[in-house]
């Protein structure tokens, strides 16, 4: 019996912190450190440093928090733009549900012209794990998603009252 296609979904999710852009990317495009913003994630050791800057190519190996489907997630750093502020992370391997799932992520100044305001905006797709639907796909990385990004906005926040009371 042949497996049929794998049904894929995809979805994005944007977030508008208010902290500066260079404060925002500064901690997001930290491939090394996806646990100074990302709650699941207990510890990070990158496997493979690709031009040995911890640039395109490099790949982590990521312990997940006990409690969250899965134990580890092996993730491969992409494409990385600073002049852009554009990151894109594979994940290839693990033992969790998310099958061929690649993000996203762009971090643009708020449209509003407030140099203390930026948009992050996640957009990613991954396969539907068997017995789940779409929708319950996207619920779950949506909302993971969300929950780190509303964790990245009480950090930006946090380093911004430290900065400012020294």
């Amino acid at each position: 019996m042949e497996r049929s296609e794998q049904k894929r979904c995809r979805s994005t999710v944007v977030e508008t912190i208010e902290a500066p852009l260079p404060l925002v990317w500064s901690i997001l495009r930290r491939f090394d450190k996806p646990q100074a913003y990302k709650r699941f994630v207990k510890s990070c050791t990158i496997r493979f440093d690709g031009d040995g800057d911890g640039g395109e190519g490099s790949v982590r190996e990521v312990e997940l928090i006990s409690g969250v489907p899965g134990d580890f997630s092996t993730e491969r750093l992409d494409e990385i733009d600073d002049e852009s502020h554009v990151m894109v992370v594979s994940i290839i391997g693990g033992n969790h549900r998310l099958e061929n799932f690649t993000s996203k992520t762009m971090v643009v100044a708020s449209p509003d012209d407030e140099a203390d305001k930026t948009v992050v905006v996640e957009s990613y797709i991954v396969d539907v794990p068997e017995g789940n639907s779409e929708e319950d796909t996207i619920w779950f990385v949506d909302t993971i998603i969300r929950y780190n990004l509303v964790s990245l906005a009480k950090l930006t926040k946090k380093i911004m009252a430290q900065s400012t009371s020294v």
